[in-house]
């Protein structure tokens, strides 16, 4: 297998992340394992899924048929939206890593926040545990506004190692990534090419692909990585997993990262954290 080397970020409790890894969102459950096989080939060695993708089993089966040391793959599950609470957390991961066959998580996020069933802190205690249990190398939150942040800063002990959010070109979010950093708090992007199409077309990042000699998905990935975010793009086309891993010969200048940030509408794809659920 061909192993890109991928940078790592240092989460604030020493864990290493590769900065770029493999979602497998809305991935079937029958090609999951064929997908991330394809993904480990390309170089990919951090795998992105949820209780909530019903697709853990496949990840699992790829992990065994991949003959990779398990010390050389980071897996991140999330948190199943209607298991919040401190008992049914704990008990979720449990069943998640059965589903995996693995005896723990690198990264564990509660998955949204739902701000209006008011039991995320509860839940963060419930990871809190799950961490000092050795059963997830590190923890951390998905889809978390900053009150939803501070709350948990005011009401428990230990700051989130990650906060994966809704992040491309067109929702940069900016005064997030500034909290996250000054909080330790190591920002990953979901969905970081807006679901490809329309963003990739745009004109400035044509002008730019042409430019550096990359794809329109290469310079927005690119982007990301300069940005210091983890970035896990989704792709079941064998060519573009390889392609979205080809990301580590070139460097855009400053400019080009700073005009890619303004391109910036605030423009949502996914739910609003603030609402959802």
């Amino acid at each position: 297998m061909s192993h890109v080397p991928v940078p790592k970020i240092r989460l604030n409790n020493g864990v290493g992340i590769p900065q770029l890894g493999f979602g497998v969102f809305q991935i079937e459950p029958d090609r999951t394992a064929e997908a991330v096989l394809t993904a480990f080939e390309a170089g990919y060695r951090h795998i992105d899924t949820a209780q909530g993708y019903n697709n853990e089993e496949g990840v699992g089966e790829a992990i065994r048929a991949s003959g990779l040391p398990r010390g050389e793959i980071f897996v991140t599950t999330k948190l199943a939206n209607d298991r919040h609470g401190y008992d049914q957390a704990i008990s979720a991961l449990d069943e998640s890593l059965q589903r995996l066959g693995l005896d723990h998580v690198d990264l564990y996020l509660i998955h949204w926040p739902r701000p209006a069933q008011n039991r995320y802190v509860e839940t963060w205690k419930a990871f809190e545990k799950i961490a000092s249990d050795g059963k997830a190398r590190a923890i951390g939150v998905s889809n978390f506004q900053i009150p939803h942040l501070k709350r948990l800063a005011e009401e428990t002990a230990t700051v989130p190692a990650v906060n994966q959010i809704e992040l491309h070109p067109w929702l940069p979010q900016t005064e997030l990534r500034a909290y996250h950093q000054r909080h330790g708090i190591a920002t990953e992007a979901w969905s970081p090419l807006a679901k490809g199409g329309e963003l990739l077309a745009d004109e400035l990042i044509v002008g730019l692909s042409e430019k550096y000699g990359k794809t329109p998905a290469q310079i927005v990935l690119r982007w990301h990585l300069q940005l210091g975010n983890i970035a896990i793009p989704k792709s079941v086309t064998p060519s573009r997993v390889r392609e979205n891993a080809d990301i580590f010969d070139f460097e855009l200048s400053d400019d080009d990262v700073a005009s890619i940030s303004e391109l910036g509408n605030g423009r949502r794809l996914g739910p609003d954290p603030d609402n959802f659920g």
